[in-house]
Protein backbone atom coordinates (compact mmCIF):
# COMPACT_ATOMS: atom_id res chain seq x y z
CA UNK A 1 0.00 0.00 0.00
CA UNK A 2 0.92 3.43 -1.00
CA UNK A 3 1.48 5.76 1.89
CA UNK A 4 1.11 9.24 1.48
CA UNK A 5 4.34 11.43 -0.06
CA UNK A 6 5.06 14.18 1.20
CA UNK A 7 7.13 17.48 0.73
CA UNK A 8 10.13 15.63 3.16
CA UNK A 9 10.29 12.57 0.88
CA UNK A 10 11.06 14.73 -2.49
CA UNK A 11 13.94 16.51 -0.03
CA UNK A 12 15.60 13.43 0.76
CA UNK A 13 15.51 12.54 -2.86
CA UNK A 14 17.16 15.90 -3.81
CA UNK A 15 19.42 15.26 -1.13
CA UNK A 16 20.31 11.83 -2.70
CA UNK A 17 21.06 13.74 -5.72
CA UNK A 18 23.05 16.43 -4.16
CA UNK A 19 25.51 14.02 -2.25
CA UNK A 20 26.19 11.77 -6.00
CA UNK A 21 26.84 15.40 -7.36
CA UNK A 22 29.34 16.05 -4.16
CA UNK A 23 30.91 12.68 -4.87
CA UNK A 24 30.77 13.06 -8.50
CA UNK A 25 32.98 16.25 -8.00
CA UNK A 26 34.87 15.22 -5.46
CA UNK A 27 35.90 11.54 -7.68
CA UNK A 28 36.96 14.46 -10.65
CA UNK A 29 39.80 15.95 -8.42
CA UNK A 30 43.29 14.11 -8.23
CA UNK A 31 44.95 12.76 -5.22
CA UNK A 32 47.16 16.40 -5.12
CA UNK A 33 44.13 18.27 -4.64
CA UNK A 34 42.67 15.99 -1.54
CA UNK A 35 45.51 15.89 -0.06
CA UNK A 36 45.03 16.69 3.98
CA UNK A 37 48.50 15.61 4.49
CA UNK A 38 49.84 19.10 4.96
CA UNK A 39 47.01 19.98 7.20
CA UNK A 40 47.45 17.16 9.61
CA UNK A 41 51.64 17.81 9.49
CA UNK A 42 50.44 20.68 11.44
CA UNK A 43 47.71 19.17 13.74
CA UNK A 44 49.25 16.53 14.88
CA UNK A 45 52.69 17.23 14.80
CA UNK A 46 53.64 15.77 18.56
CA UNK A 47 52.01 12.61 16.61
CA UNK A 48 49.78 11.86 19.26
CA UNK A 49 48.67 8.09 20.06
CA UNK A 50 51.75 7.03 17.77
CA UNK A 51 52.82 4.14 20.28
CA UNK A 52 48.81 2.72 20.18
CA UNK A 53 48.71 3.48 16.32
CA UNK A 54 52.18 1.55 15.84
CA UNK A 55 50.41 -1.75 16.70
CA UNK A 56 48.08 -1.58 14.32
CA UNK A 57 48.92 -3.38 11.20
CA UNK A 58 46.08 -4.94 8.33
CA UNK A 59 45.77 -4.99 4.64
CA UNK A 60 43.66 -3.44 2.31
CA UNK A 61 43.35 -3.69 -1.27
CA UNK A 62 46.51 -5.95 -1.14
CA UNK A 63 48.67 -3.26 0.62
CA UNK A 64 49.95 -3.46 4.08
CA UNK A 65 48.45 -0.17 6.09
CA UNK A 66 50.41 0.84 9.22
CA UNK A 67 51.80 3.25 10.54
CA UNK A 68 55.63 1.43 9.91
CA UNK A 69 55.10 0.96 6.41
CA UNK A 70 53.07 4.31 5.57
CA UNK A 71 54.49 6.65 8.29
CA UNK A 72 52.22 8.19 10.99
CA UNK A 73 50.45 11.13 8.96
CA UNK A 74 49.48 8.77 5.78
CA UNK A 75 48.17 6.41 8.52
CA UNK A 76 45.69 9.00 9.81
CA UNK A 77 44.78 10.37 6.54
CA UNK A 78 43.85 6.23 4.90
CA UNK A 79 41.48 6.15 8.40
CA UNK A 80 40.41 9.93 7.48
CA UNK A 81 39.81 8.89 3.48
CA UNK A 82 38.19 5.49 4.37
CA UNK A 83 35.71 7.37 7.05
CA UNK A 84 34.50 9.56 4.26
CA UNK A 85 33.93 6.85 1.78
CA UNK A 86 31.88 5.45 4.67
CA UNK A 87 29.85 8.27 5.79
CA UNK A 88 29.09 9.81 2.48
CA UNK A 89 27.20 6.51 1.28
CA UNK A 90 25.76 6.45 4.27
CA UNK A 91 24.15 9.40 3.79
CA UNK A 92 23.56 8.23 0.19
CA UNK A 93 21.52 5.20 1.23
CA UNK A 94 19.99 6.76 4.16
CA UNK A 95 18.47 9.47 1.53
CA UNK A 96 17.68 6.95 -0.82
CA UNK A 97 15.69 4.97 1.53
CA UNK A 98 14.01 7.87 3.20
CA UNK A 99 13.07 9.31 -0.14
CA UNK A 100 11.70 5.79 -1.51
CA UNK A 101 9.83 4.90 1.05
CA UNK A 102 6.69 6.17 0.70
CA UNK A 103 6.62 5.86 -3.04
CA UNK A 104 6.92 2.27 -3.25
CA UNK A 105 4.54 -0.27 -2.12
CA UNK A 106 6.84 -2.58 -0.37
CA UNK A 107 8.87 -1.35 2.19
CA UNK A 108 11.54 -4.29 1.26
CA UNK A 109 11.74 -3.41 -2.66
CA UNK A 110 12.42 0.20 -0.99
CA UNK A 111 15.22 -1.39 1.05
CA UNK A 112 16.44 -2.98 -2.07
CA UNK A 113 16.10 -0.53 -4.26
CA UNK A 114 18.02 2.12 -2.28
CA UNK A 115 20.59 -0.42 -1.82
CA UNK A 116 20.95 -1.34 -5.18
CA UNK A 117 21.05 2.84 -6.65
CA UNK A 118 23.56 3.40 -3.54
CA UNK A 119 26.09 0.41 -4.89
CA UNK A 120 25.68 0.95 -8.56
CA UNK A 121 27.02 4.88 -7.57
CA UNK A 122 29.49 3.67 -5.39
CA UNK A 123 30.33 1.02 -8.67
CA UNK A 124 30.02 3.80 -11.42
CA UNK A 125 32.05 6.36 -9.14
CA UNK A 126 35.13 3.68 -8.98
CA UNK A 127 34.79 3.12 -12.34
CA UNK A 128 35.01 6.65 -13.75
CA UNK A 129 38.24 7.04 -10.95
CA UNK A 130 39.89 4.43 -13.40
CA UNK A 131 39.68 6.78 -16.03
CA UNK A 132 41.30 9.80 -13.98
CA UNK A 133 44.74 10.39 -13.79
CA UNK A 134 46.17 9.98 -10.04
CA UNK A 135 42.80 7.77 -8.85
CA UNK A 136 42.46 4.10 -8.31
CA UNK A 137 39.42 2.66 -8.17
CA UNK A 138 39.68 -0.04 -6.00
CA UNK A 139 36.92 -3.17 -5.50
CA UNK A 140 37.63 -2.86 -2.08
CA UNK A 141 36.26 0.28 -1.59
CA UNK A 142 32.96 -0.14 -3.61
CA UNK A 143 32.36 -2.77 -0.88
CA UNK A 144 33.42 -0.23 1.89
CA UNK A 145 30.79 2.67 0.19
CA UNK A 146 27.67 -0.28 -0.02
CA UNK A 147 28.62 -1.11 3.28
CA UNK A 148 28.34 2.61 4.31
CA UNK A 149 24.52 3.00 2.32
CA UNK A 150 23.29 -0.69 3.58
CA UNK A 151 24.18 0.95 6.92
CA UNK A 152 21.71 3.97 6.49
CA UNK A 153 19.56 2.40 5.18
CA UNK A 154 19.38 0.03 7.80
CA UNK A 155 19.57 2.99 10.31
CA UNK A 156 16.82 4.85 8.83
CA UNK A 157 14.34 1.42 8.38
CA UNK A 158 14.37 0.76 12.30
CA UNK A 159 14.41 4.26 13.29
CA UNK A 160 11.09 4.92 11.49
CA UNK A 161 9.72 2.08 12.70
CA UNK A 162 11.10 -0.78 10.99
CA UNK A 163 9.16 -3.85 9.46
CA UNK A 164 5.50 -2.91 10.91
CA UNK A 165 3.03 -5.76 11.80
CA UNK A 166 0.13 -5.70 10.07
CA UNK A 167 -3.44 -5.11 12.40
CA UNK A 168 -5.59 -7.91 12.10
CA UNK A 169 -9.12 -7.33 12.04
CA UNK A 170 -11.35 -9.19 14.50
CA UNK A 171 -14.26 -10.37 12.70
CA UNK A 172 -17.15 -12.35 14.76
CA UNK A 173 -19.69 -14.22 13.77
CA UNK A 174 -23.24 -13.70 14.38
Amino acid sequence: MNRKTSTADTIYLLLAFAIMGILYYSSSMGYEEQNVQPLLHQWLENEPLRGLLERIEFTYAGSVVSVESSGYIAFIEFFIRKGAHFFSFFALGLFWFLGLRNRVNNIYLSILLSLLLTAGYASFDELRQNFHPNRTALMQDVILDTVGGLTGILMAFFSTGGPKKRKRKIRFNR
